[in-house]
């Protein structure tokens, strides 16, 4: 059971697994597609939706309540009135906090090179031995960073098999000519993600996530001290971090879902311990600098 320490109280109710592992909500926006004919947006939808929660993307049991929030959101910006589609895609995930009715994020990202091709009324067919379609094995891979990033967020590391299914996506997503899947498409892409959370240059912050949520967040519901010394205390790890890294995708993806949230919790803080966040926060992550700024005012 993959979180066993936190939800062990669900053991009592004897549930059934269902080969269900996220709860994903899809939005298919059209509204820069000039037609008539929205019938085929709405089969884009259902077909996403059915295909990310559909399929079974843990080898674990997991409970309805266990299953992962996320949300696709799939902005259209160009159709050939056909089959063919290009269009960007805001891909979030959170997971909720132990003992609170709080959520935290865990993936807030914009895929902006995602072209593909649906035919309306299509079944969207995946295969990790081979390449399928644009359209499933982008779907594919962020359903396999999502539960990995989750299952890091659970146990140390959790989430490496996850990270390693990711990476067999891009490699047979080579073979094809869609932009996102190659080093050489930019900086910011699929590739470099999944090549940083499977890269020991990144173990850290894979590390600092852990305890963060686990040590952190989920202790601070009963001891909100507690949890942020336990953050505050690993915020020193991240200065092994390269930013400057060609490709350094992950520190971007992981400070933008917990920028606000760092300013949050540190807010409460007392006044040393605010000066040395703000220190470590902007040396860590200068991006944000000012941002972090506000801890000292509030």
């Amino acid at each position: 059971m993959k979180k066993l320490s936190v939800y062990i109280l669900l053991l009592c109710f004897g549930y059934t697994a269902a080969a269900q592992d996220l709860n994903a909500r899809v939005k298919v926006v059209s509204g820069k597609i000039k037609t008539s004919n929205t019938h085929i947006f709405q089969s884009l939808e259902t077909a996403m939706k059915d295909f990310l929660n559909g399929h079974k993307w843990s080898p674990d049991n997991i409970l309805p309540q266990e299953r992962v929030d996320c949300n696709f959101v799939l902005n259209l910006t160009n159709w050939d009135g056909n089959s063919s589609f290009s269009g960007e895609l805001q891909v979030q995930s959170s997971r909720p906090v132990f003992n609170s009715v709080y959520t935290t994020s865990l993936l807030n990202l914009n895929d902006k090179d995602f072209d593909f091709v649906y035919a309306e009324g299509q079944t969207i067919d995946y295969s990790d031995q081979n390449f399928q379609s644009n359209l499933s094995s982008v779907m594919a891979f962020y359903a396999y960073i999502i539960m990995g990033m989750d299952y890091d967020s659970f146990s140390r590391f959790g989430g490496t098999s996850f990270f390693n299914s990711a990476q067999a996506v891009v490699v047979i997503a080579q073979s094809a000519s869609y932009k996102g899947w190659k080093a050489f498409d930019g900086n910011i892409n699929r590739y470099w993600l999944a090549e940083n959370l499977n890269n020991k240059a990144y173990a850290s912050l894979r590390e600092f996530a852990y305890d963060y949520h686990r040590n952190g967040l989920d202790v601070m519901a009963d001891n909100s001290s507690k949890g942020r010394k336990e953050i505050a205390d690993r915020l020193p790890s991240l200065s092994q971090v390269d930013r400057q890294r060609i490709g350094a995708m992950y520190p971007l993806i992981f400070f933008t879902a917990k920028s606000d949230e760092l300013v949050s919790i540190f807010s409460k803080a007392d006044s040393r311990e605010k000066t040395n966040a703000i220190t470590l926060l902007s040396q860590i992550d200068p991006a944000n600098g000012t941002k972090y700024l506000k801890i000292k005012a509030n």
